[in-house]
Order: structure tokens, then C-alpha cells, then sequence
């Protein structure tokens, strides 16, 4: 499939007749241009030289009347081109819209976020933009070529061929060009990613930038990535800027040779002084189609970078797919790694997990527990195939992961996770993300059981409260409490909390593990953590060490025997001077 082909694809019936009406609309608008400064030449040399005024006012009639048919026809025209370039955008948009969503991490690791919110926008709009000019010039420009060249060949051969010879000096002018910018304009597209990078990561991070008063640093940052795209779009567009100047030269010496030469055919006898008007307006028509025709390889040559970028997203296979009979029934909550790799990339000589083997009951809790860069979070994104194993295999009620229809395994997933996150709208249709047709009741029953309903109740507007993008307007602690009543919302099988508590006290915390474990008993619950307080009283407890596991057992149990797990418990007990703690510890070496 070409690239047009794939660009074009999907495209609603409405937008497909608008595009092809636009070209049809323009050749009326050509034929009536054309006709025209025919119908000049005949008023001057019949009706004026004549001086025959019924001629000249019946011909002016017609004339105007040409010019109003022109004109209705080029108003359409534009009218209809706009209409086909704005849904052949917002096609296109949703297309690859669709398409990043059916992305796994890993294929949107290997574009990037600012990437994609590059090819999203800037990419689209610039081959929108060629687009309309493609249904509204491409067939304008070179059908106005041809009908001009025609009439001025009728009318006098001889000096039709004076600028017939700058039609192929302006073609290799273009092509030239042309092949010398299409590098250039795939690296300026390369820092506007960049730029658009520094943008998100600055707003997205604006608190933290303020907190640690580095809003200078950030300010040469982005000075230096804008400066970075200025160099890049120059670099690219000077070549560009020599493609006007060259036509217009070309052009320019076609009419001064046309009327040094028609004049003196006008002096000798041989051409009328009309002819020569109206032959004069044909070679305008033409040389300013083959000008046209040039602004159009110009753009051409500039989106083409474009096109390519649009076309990668379109072309990238995800790494996850659903199989050819998938299984839509998840039976229950049992979970088991079997001699489980994983790496990122999948780079099979930098594993972050390996040999991983672990089996979990349905509806148990466990515990996980591990120093930064243990792959905690790596772990458990292999459950709802946020990432595919590289080696081994994971099972949920006892099919493997890849088995089951994507939707429905990640239906019976939830996870909450570190990065917490809320969309702009209302608390309750925030929490409806979990499930859209959950009630009233069951969204205040979630959220009373992540301890979430007592604030939500304090707000003027209760559960219809707006929040702000990304939840700006509640604190870390209560946007936590509202992502894992959204969590519970969905009844899953699996319930996977990724240190997502700890932004709330040690009371709150045990206020909700006791709601959960009371609200969804059958659940499967997996809790990472870094407080050994918040996984203490789990039915397992599994330490990782460096992507393997160090331990598994009980607390009292890797207190004992699991010195990965003593350190962090003594440690945190010396840190916070947890009698509780002390006195199980005590209890432990008993």
C-alpha cells in the first residue's frame, strides 16, 4: 500500500465526494479563465477597432458573466477543498489515535510520548495542509497549463515557444531543491520532538520546578531547544527561500521577452494589438501555473518528512495482540510465574528479571517487598500484559497471560499505580473509569473502603466536585484514596497496589487494608511497598533482590531467615521507633 493509500485510508464518503467535486469545480473555474481573455481580444480588435458598441456591450455581458461563473466556481472549490482537508485531518488523527492506543509500553517507549504529541499534531496539520492543496491546485495548475498553452499557441506558435523554455529550467530548479531539503526538514522535525519533550516535562514536573527553584535551568533549557528547532526549520528553509526568487526571475524575463517580441509582430502588421493582450494573459496563466505547481513540490517536499513520521505509527505491529481464539473468561485470581525472564527491549543480555518463579493463590495477599530497582513494578506489569515475558511463562487461574482476550484479562486486573493519575472531570466520573455503570451506592461503598468518602463528603459538590487536570486540585494522599476506589470499582480478580499508599498515614493505610480485605475477600491482593508495616500481616511475603527473589515466607518467618528483609525491618524500626514492631521482633527471636 502506497503512502497516499495508507495516509487516505478510512476516509468517510462525505469527505471522499468533497475531494473529488473540489478538482471538478476548479477545471470550470480554468475553462471560464481561459475563455475570457479570448473574448478580450475580440471586443479590442472587432468591437473597439470596429468601434462597433452593440459588439462590445453584447461581448462585455458575456465576459462578465464568464467572471461570475469563475468566481462561484473557485468560491466552491476552496468551499469543498476545506471541507475534505479538515476530515481527512480529523480521520487521520483518529486513526492514529486508535492505533497508539492499541500500543504496548514498549512501542510507545520506542516513539516516546512527546513524539507521538509531535506526529499528532504538527505532522498532521502540515499534511492537511497539503492535502487541500493537492485536490485544489493539482488539478487546477496543470489543467490551467495546458488549456493556456493551447490558446497561445493558437493564436501565435512562434512566441509561444519564448516561455514554453522556461518551463524545464523552473522543473529542475524544483527537483534540485527538492532532493537537497527532504534531509534537512527529518531533522528539524527531530527537534520539535525535543522541544515538545522539554514542554511536558516542565509542566508535567511545574511544582517540582518551583520547589527546587530551578526555573532558570528550565529557562536555558528550553531557550536551548527552541533556539535548537529555529536553527534546524533555517537550515532547512533557506534552501526553500531560493525557489521563489528563481521563478519569478524566469518568469519575468518570459514576459518581457513576450512583449519585446509581440510588440514588434504588433508594429510589422502580424499580430493584433488584442491578440497580443490576450496572448500576454495566457503566458501569465501559465507561468503562474508552473509557479503554483512549484509551491506545491516545495510543500510536497516538506511533508514528505511528515508523511514518513505518520506512516511509522500506522505501520508499528504491537507487541501485544490478542490470539487467534482467545480465552474471555478469567476464572479466578490464582497467579503463577514459571521460570519467568523479562527485559526491557527484549534485550536477552540485560534481563531486569529472571528465573522468577512464584505461585499465588486466589484470593491471598501478598506482599512485595524490595529495594529501589528490583523491578517491584516490572513484576507485576507481566499480570495484565502491560509487557510480555521474554522467557517462561505467567498464568492467571490457570491460563497463560497471552491465552486470554487483552480486554477481558485487563477487565479482571486492577492496578493502582505509583504515578497516580485523574482526568479532568467530576470525582464520579473519574471513579467511573473502573466501571461505567457502577451506581451511586457502589461508588460510595468503594470509596468509604479506601477510606476516600469522608473527603469527598467535605467538598461543597461532594462526588460532582470538578478536578483539575491530573487532579491538581486534591492532595497526593486523597488522589491516591480515589485511583484505588477506582481500582475497586472494577470487581477485578487481581488487585495489584503499587506503593500506593504512601502518601497517607500508617492508620489510614491499615483503615483501608482492612476495608479491602472485608469488601473483596476473593480478591487476589498484591502489595508493594516499602513500609514492611503495609505488608506485615500478608499471607506471603516475596523479596526481591535485584530482579530475583531473595525470599518468600510469612513476616516472623523472613525476619528469621531472609537478611534482605532483617535489614529493611531494623532499619525502618530504628527510623521510626515503632514499638509494635519492637515487640513482634522481640517475639520473633524468642
Amino acid at each position: 500500500m502506497s503512502t497516499i493509500r495508507k495516509l487516505t485510508h478510512g476516509l468517510s464518503k462525505k469527505y471522499i465526494i468533497n475531494t473529488i467535486l473540489s478538482p471538478l469545480v476548479m477545471i470550470g473555474e480554468v475553462v471560464m479563465e481561459v475563455i475570457i481573455p479570448f473574448i478580450m481580444a475580440r471586443i479590442i480588435d472587432v468591437g473597439i477597432a470596429g468601434k462597433d458598441l452593440p459588439f462590445v456591450a453584447r461581448y462585455g455581458a458575456i465576459m462578465i458573466g464568464l467572471a461570475v461563473i469563475s468566481l462561484t466556481c473557485g468560491m466552491l472549490g476552496t468551499l469543498f477543498s476545506t471541507v475534505a482537508a479538515q476530515g481527512f485531518a480529523c480521520t487521520l488523527r483518529q486513526r492514529l489515535y486508535q492505533k497508539i492506543q492499541s500500543f504496548s509500553f514498549a512501542n510507545i517507549d520506542r516513539f516516546s510520548t512527546a513524539s507521538l504529541v509531535t506526529r499528532l499534531t504538527t505532522d498532521v496539520n502540515m499534511a492537511q495542509n497539503v492535502y487541500r492543496m493537492v485536490i485544489h491546485m493539482c488539478v487546477r495548475s496543470p489543467f490551467m497549463l495546458i488549456a493556456g498553452t493551447i490558446m497561445a499557441f493558437r493564436m501565435n506558435s512562434q512566441l509561444a515557444l519564448l516561455f514554453l523554455i522556461a518551463i524545464p529550467v523552473i522543473v529542475i530548479s524544483i527537483l534540485i531543491i527538492s532532493n537537497l531539503a527532504h534531509p534537512r526538514f527529518m531533522a528539524m522535525l527531530k527537534k520539535f520532538d525535543a522541544l515538545n519533550a522539554a514542554i511536558q516535562e516542565n509542566l508535567i514536573g511545574i511544582r517540582i520546578v518551583k520547589a527546587y527553584v530551578r526555573g532558570d535551568f528550565e529557562e536555558k533549557k528550553f531557550r536551548k531547544a527552541a533556539d535548537d528547532v529555529r536553527r534546524a526549520q533555517v537550515h532547512a528553509e533557506k534552501l526553500i527561500i531560493f525557489m521563489m526568487p528563481i521563478m519569478q526571475l524566469v518568469m519575468y524575463l518570459s514576459m518581457i521577452a513576450v512583449m519585446w517580441f509581440g510588440g514588434r509582430l504588433v508594429v510589422g502588421g502580424t499580430m493584433l494589438s488584442g491578440e497580443l493582450i490576450s496572448f500576454f494573459t495566457y503566458v501569465t496563466q501559465v507561468l503562474s501555473s508552473v509557479m503554483m505547481l512549484g509551491m506545491f513540490f516545495v510543500s510536497f517536499v516538506m511533508v514528505q518528512a511528515s508523511n514518513q513520521r505518520i506512516v511509522e505509527v500506522l505501520d508499528e505491529v504491537p507487541d501485544i495482540t490478542n490470539p487467534e481464539k482467545p480465552v474471555m473468561e478469567v476464572r479466578d485470581g490464582s497467579v503463577i510465574f514459571d521460570k519467568v525472564d523479562f527485559a526491557y527491549g527484549k534485550r536477552e543480555d540485560n534481563c531486569i528479571l529472571k528465573d522468577i518463579n512464584l505461585e499465588i493463590k486466589s484470593g491471598q495477599v501478598v506482599g512485595i517487598i524490595g529495594s529501589t530497582g528490583s523491578s517491584k513494578t516490572s513484576l507485576v506489569s507481566l499480570l495484565p500484559r502491560l509487557y510480555d515475558v521474554l522467557k517462561g511463562s505467567v498464568k492467571i487461574g490457570g491460563v497463560d497471560v497471552r491465552d486470554y482476550d487483552i480486554t477481558v484479562l485487563r477487565d479482571s486486573v486492577a492496578m493502582v499505580l505509583q504515578k497516580n493519575v485523574l482526568f479532568s472531570g467530576t470525582i464520579k466520573e473519574n471513579l467511573r473509569w473502573g466501571n461505567a455503570e457502577a451506581t451511586d451506592e457502589e461508588i460510595i461503598a468503594a470509596c468509604k473502603a479506601a477510606d476516600a468518602d469522608s473527603f469527598i463528603s467535605s467538598f461543597p459538590e461532594g462526588y460532582d466536585t470538578m478536578l483539575g487536570q491530573g487532579g491538581v486540585n486534591v492532595s497526593g494522599g486523597q488522589k491516591q484514596r480515589l485511583c484505588i476506589a477506582r481500582a475497586l470499582l472494577k470487581n477485578p480478580k487481581i488487585l495489584i497496589l503499587d506503593d500506593s499508599t504512601s502518601a497517607v498515614d500508617t492508620a489510614t493505610e491499615g483503615r483501608i487494608r482492612g476495608a479491602l480485605k472485608e469488601l473483596a475477600p476473593e480478591t487476589t491482593k498484591i502489595i508493594i511497598a516499602q513500609r514492611i508495616s503495609s505488608v506485615k500481616d500478608a499471607d506471603m511475603i516475596v523479596v526481591l533482590d535485584e530482579g530475583s527473589i531473595s525470599g518468600i515466607g510469612k513476616h516472623d518467618e523472613l525476619l528469621k531467615s531472609n537478611h534482605i528483609y532483617r535489614e529493611v525491618f531494623e532499619s525502618q524500626q530504628q527510623g521510626s521507633g515503632d514499638a509494635d514492631l519492637a515487640e513482634e521482633a522481640e517475639g520473633g527471636n524468642a
